[in-house]
């Protein structure tokens, strides 16, 4: 297997050097290491330069995670590429767990967030059932990839801030991949943030809600219902919040306001995204359309 891992990174230089000796520790030598840097403002380039083990190191204006994802498998050359946030350090049985399963036949491959669990779901490693398609999540920021799966898919959809992994899942179901998940691929976050994660932005959610279901299922009711429904269950969260005291009338109807518009242009851009790339991989906004992701490319190899 010949391994290439992008790392993302986003001002978070203390943790990216965590990231990146993990890395170094745990995997062979000839894994090919590329960062994604952007843009940052703490003294990241300069760190990632100094360092003999990485390999390539990407400079992008674009603080969108799906941009950074696609500038690196851009200048990849594995058979296998990996994405990994910089927060992130690997623990000792990634490489092995990664390798384990592409050998056994795995297309995509992920493990843990260690501490996390971003699918609302008792159990990530549960399918969910949506149109009758069979849809295994996983985190973008710990996954591997064999590369014939992302060239048929085309990379990351780039019109997604969030929630880009959650589409691409959506496309591997789509298209007949599989998705073989294995506690032993984990990742931890090995250095501490002083200021915890941002409450969500609502709008940006459920537009990207709105855009994928509408995209990878077209303009049928089951869209439209799992919109409105987890809308409502959002909204539901938020009362509770209002009673305890932890959120205002205002900012539920501020919220709302934002969830119903923002959702509404989810849907009507994700029915025209389906209509612009009609082939399986739904993705008009993938890795082929644009060459202008890289302000700079540092190469040593």
């Amino acid at each position: 297997m010949e391994l290439s891992v992008v790392v993302s990174t986003l001002n978070d230089r203390e943790q990216l050097l965590a990231s990146l000796d993990a890395l170094h520790d745990g995997t062979p030598s000839s894994t090919e290491v590329i960062v994604v840097n952007g843009p940052s403002s703490d003294g990241t380039t300069g760190m990632v330069r100094d360092r003999e083990d990485v390999d390539v190191l990407v400079e992008i204006s674009e603080r969108n995670p799906n941009v950074s994802r696609n500038a690196g498998l851009r200048v990849a050359t594995g058979d296998v590429v990996a994405f990994l946030d910089g927060e992130y350090a690997v623990e000792p049985g990634w490489h092995s767990a990664v390798e384990r399963s592409i050998d056994d036949g795995a297309d995509v491959v992920t493990g843990p967030v260690t501490g996390e669990n971003r699918f609302d779901t008792a159990d990530p490693r549960t399918p969910k059932t949506i149109a009758r398609r069979d849809v295994t999540l996983f985190d973008g920021d710990n996954v591997a990839f064999d590369r014939t799966v992302l060239e048929a898919l085309d990379g990351f959809d780039e019109y997604l801030d969030v929630d880009g992994a959650r589409d691409c899942a959506h496309r591997v179901a789509g298209m007949g991949f599989d998705v073989d998940w294995t506690m032993e691929m984990a990742v931890r976050r090995e250095v501490g943030t002083d200021g915890g994660r941002a409450e969500p932005d609502w709008g940006v959610t459920y537009r990207a809600l709105g855009y994928r279901l509408a995209k990878n299922y077209g303009p049928r009711p089951t869209v439209v219902a799992r919109t409105v429904g987890s809308a409502i269950r959002d909204g539901a969260m938020t009362v509770r919040g209002i009673v305890s005291g932890d959120a205002t009338p205002t900012g539920w109807l501020s919220n709302g306001t934002d969830v119903v518009a923002n959702a509404a242009a989810g849907l009507r851009d994700g029915i025209r995204a389906r209509y612009s790339d009609r082939s399986a991989r739904r993705n008009p906004n993938g890795l082929s359309m644009r060459h202008d992701r890289a302000v700079r490319v540092y190469d040593r190899r």
